[in-house]
């Protein structure tokens, strides 16, 4: 990290504990990546309901070269918050998951979210729970009944239009789920 690392405790004593707690989940941060340059924890009580508690509220800002990743965990209503160590828990999970998400990103490795295809039923065998899809460009696509809603699946017949998802199975494509058109 560029900058030495900032711990703030806004309107709360301060608590070495917690500050050591928190630079270890800023060290674990620092393992996952290279690219942290600066990380600034502000940790508060926002809301201080005297009759159910206090909870605390964690903030973290990481920087990295071209992004800022912003955690503000303000859990109001949840009341394992009055824990500080919880709280803090809580936000670095998130900041983790957010840190893994950018350097996915940066990687190109996001998940491709793929729109669904188009195709008519060619065969259907209701008895024993399977038929065939035909695909514009030519392919047949194995379809199974658990993959097809009960609704649909009562209605689907030779020549009904479908929509659906592919993936390779054992003996070649098969739909993850069919919807009729």
């Amino acid at each position: 990290m560029q900058t030495e690392p900032q711990i703030c405790f806004d309107d709360i004593p301060i608590d070495e504990q917690v500050r050591e707690a928190a630079l270890d989940a800023i060290a674990d941060l620092e393992r996952l990546s290279h690219r942290i340059t600066g990380c600034h924890v502000v940790i508060s009580q926002p809301h201080r309901h005297h009759q159910r508690g206090r909870l605390y509220s964690v903030r973290i800002d990481l920087f990295m070269p071209g992004t800022e990743i912003v955690v503000n965990r303000d859990h109001h209503l949840d009341h394992a918050h009055e824990d500080v160590m919880v709280a803090l828990r809580d936000a670095f999970l998130v900041a983790r998951r957010l840190t893994e998400d950018h350097l996915h990103r940066l990687r190109g490795e996001e998940k491709a979210h793929l729109l669904p295809l188009h195709g008519q039923v060619t065969q259907i065998f209701p008895l024993q729970g399977y038929g065939f899809i035909a695909t514009p460009d030519g392919r047949e696509v194995y379809f199974h009944r658990n993959s097809v809603s009960d609704r649909d699946y009562s209605m689907l017949d030779i020549g009904s239009r479908v929509t659906f998802g592919e993936e390779q199975g054992e003996k070649g494509a098969q739909a993850t789920f069919v919807h009729l058109h």
